[in-house]
């Protein structure tokens, strides 16, 4: 009997979250200001609100995929308590 903690579907949602969080870590990245010139581009609405709340939104869908059951996961659990 196999009991892992997570299921093939719980991996596969993992999976998903993690490249979302490299994907805002992604969109943070870019070239930054050097010493005697400024670069305005560290500024960028891409940079400073689009990123962080795509990474955030990764972290969040791991958290669900942590928590997610199957139909047939809840089902054998009721049963169990019966």
């Amino acid at each position: 009997m196999n009991n892992f903690a997570f299921s093939k579907i719980n991996y596969i949602l993992l999976a998903m979250g993690m490249a979302i969080v490299i994907i805002g870590l992604i969109l943070m990245a870019g070239e930054g200001s050097h010493e005697g010139v400024f670069n305005a581009d560290i500024f960028s609405a891409r940079r400073i609100k689009v990123a962080p709340l795509v990474s955030l939104a990764g972290f969040v869908f791991i958290m669900i995929a942590i928590m997610y059951k199957s139909k047939a996961e809840r089902k054998n659990a009721e049963n169990k308590e019966n």
